[in-house]
């Protein structure tokens, strides 16, 4: 078995393709602490202007550049959604444990923990925060991950 890189739960010998996603930091010590220390994920290649990390069984490479982009917010269920942002779908208790590991590591929270879309299709936890360098992630999870493309 496989360990997610938060610890919480672990991945069956199978897993679905991994996703590659790069993004922009300011400064890759700050990156190395926030991702390898307050979110737990090993640390792969790197160099003096990017790193690798394995984010749930992904890749995740931040590299030192200049943000360029405007960024928005979309209204979602009563609250300004962050775009662009990027995150992981965890199972129920694994989000509940990850939501009580960034509470109880100060983490400003963009959108608190919550249940959006509660009784409705789609009902999912979710929660939104951003690295040091302004990338906002969303964690989320579905009582019923037959949910994830519920229409």
């Amino acid at each position: 078995m496989r360990r997610w890189c938060i610890g919480l739960v672990t991945l069956p010998d199978i897993m679905p393709d991994p996703f590659h996603l790069a993004i922009c930091v300011d400064d890759l010590d700050q990156a190395r602490g926030f991702y390898g220390g307050l979110l737990g994920c090993p640390e792969g290649r790197s160099s003096e202007r990017w790193i690798d990390f394995d984010l749930m069984g992904h890749q995740l490479v931040v590299h030192l550049a200049e943000r360029t982009g405007r960024e928005q917010a979309n209204p979602v269920d009563g609250h300004g959604v962050p775009v662009p942002h990027f995150g992981v779908v965890l199972e129920w208790e694994a989000w509940q444990a990850f939501a009580e590991r960034l509470r109880s590591n100060g983490v400003a929270f963009v959108i608190e923990p919550y249940v959006r879309f509660a009784g409705e299709v789609g009902e999912q936890a979710t929660l939104f925060f951003r690295d040091p360098a302004g990338n906002a992630l969303e964690f989320k999870s579905f009582r019923d991950p037959g949910q994830l493309f519920a229409k």
